[in-house]
């Protein structure tokens, strides 16, 4: 009698294996891959429980944020980052400025077949230091693996959980007439630094992607004791598109001061280069605070204390408006409009 015959399973190959469609069959392969891959560089308690989900302990007082994002960024690494640490800064940062404390993240991966293997582990190794370093860890996840040509590589979404401490409100409705605009740094370089590498725009000065996690800034900003009523990571869209949305969900008007924006040189020549406004560009590691007048010089040296606030600047005001447009003051002395974005200006950016 001859003994059964076991499945077999090659062995991965992280330096020159690819994806192939049993990755995501639920098998053996399936297996190896969330072990070897996944496991190895995410691992963590919760993750290790090993089950649909994560058991986890009960944050105590206060009331729970969830946020979640997909991320489809073309190309996969650009100078300053990656999908992968891209996907944890983008999902942290839209429950930080909820006023949460960022707890855990789930993570979503749609692989496309042929993918390079030793891509997936440099992308899964960036969300993992990612995640460390922000003390955010990822407790749970999913693969799947669709035909080549239907996926261009490694589509990301995370999920993320945070707890708001009792009396903390911040929403888009909070805005009011008299408050004052400011903004945590430079405009634009996410959005240029993923143009520059498609277009391979040549600069004296390269143009960093600013992906970060703001949670430990928007910390800062709250034991400074200023009176914040609206906080907002402008990413698809720019400064632009976040103001215009604060604007109608408050039912204000906005004025901004074009001297006053902080625009790097380098994003600004490669913008007037592309045809492109900074205003509309995305931002990755910056955020939008809007605060009592009283408060803003407070909040803005509490912002410039914090390494990823140096560059932190006051920018505009709040004012009644009942038609709720967004204004700006150029720099000759004349107004315009800062209207919604139009159409999809930069595709696939994050």
């Amino acid at each position: 009698m001859t003994e059964p015959r076991k499945n077999y399973v090659r062995p991965l190959d992280t330096k020159h294996g690819q994806i192939d469609m049993a990755h995501g069959s639920g098998g053996r392969a399936m297996a190896q891959l969330i072990d070897e891959v996944f496991a190895r560089h995410l691992g963590n308690e919760y993750l290790a429980q090993g089950d649909d989900g994560a058991l986890l302990p009960n944050p105590g007082e206060g009331r729970l944020v969830m946020a979640t994002d997909a991320h489809v960024v073309s190309p996969l690494f650009f100078p300053g980052g990656d999908i992968g640490c891209l996907a944890v800064h983008g999902t942290i940062n839209d429950v930080a400025v909820m006023g949460a404390t960022p707890l855990y993240l789930a993570a979503s991966f749609i692989l496309e077949e042929g993918f390079k293997i030793t891509d997936l582990v440099r992308i899964v190794q960036s969300m993992a230091d990612a995640a460390k370093a922000a003390g955010v860890p990822v407790v749970t996840g999913d693969t799947k693996v669709v035909e080549r040509g239907k996926g261009d590589g490694v589509f990301i979404t995370t999920t993320g959980v945070g707890v708001v401490a009792p009396g903390m409100e911040l929403s888009g409705r909070q805005a009011r007439p008299g408050d004052v605009i400011l903004v945590s740094g430079t405009l634009g370089d996410h959005g240029m630094a993923i143009m520059a590498v498609r277009e391979s725009l040549g600069f004296e000065s390269p143009i960093v992607s600013d992906t970060a996690a703001l949670h430990d800034l928007i910390a800062a900003m709250r034991d400074s004791g200023a009176d914040i009523h609206v906080l907002r990571d402008p990413t698809r869209g720019g400064l632009a598109t976040t103001l215009n949305e604060i604007a109608r969900q408050s039912g204000v008007g906005m004025m901004l001061q074009e001297k006053a924006l902080p625009v790097k040189p380098a994003v600004n020549a490669a913008c007037e280069f592309l045809g492109l406004d900074p205003l509309y560009v995305a931002n990755e590691g910056k955020l939008v605070a809007i605060c009592a007048a009283g408060d803003a010089e407070k909040l803005l040296a509490a912002m410039r204390a914090h390494p990823l606030g140096a560059d932190a600047a006051i920018v505009g005001k709040v004012h009644e408006d009942p038609h709720h447009f967004v204004q700006m003051t150029t720099a000759f002395g004349g107004r315009r409009i800062v209207d919604w974005l139009s159409g999809e200006q930069l595709p696939r950016i994050c």
